[in-house]
């Protein structure tokens, strides 16, 4: 229980601390990250950082997936 209170205090932190764009996609990898390192040897700390760096690539990831989507570059035969 008390990972689960790191995790969330831990969380909190990152949205005060960085910008929105910054912070996409990292708090929810903070959590899901900070819980199954709970549950993993009680390594919750671990985990929500691991979280935040994976959640924060693949928001970062989707964004530019998006971004391409509505500007294709045109190909040139």
């Amino acid at each position: 229980m008390r990972g689960i209170i790191i995790t969330a205090a831990l969380a909190g932190s990152v949205v005060v601390g960085a910008s929105a764009a910054d912070a996409k996609g990292c708090i929810k990898g903070a959590i899901v990250g900070g819980v199954a390192g709970h549950y993993a040897h009680h390594h919750a700390l671990a985990g929500a950082a691991a979280g935040c760096v994976a959640g924060h690539y693949y928001a970062k990831h989707k964004a530019q997936q998006r971004a391409a989507a509505q500007h294709p570059v045109p190909q040139h035969h």
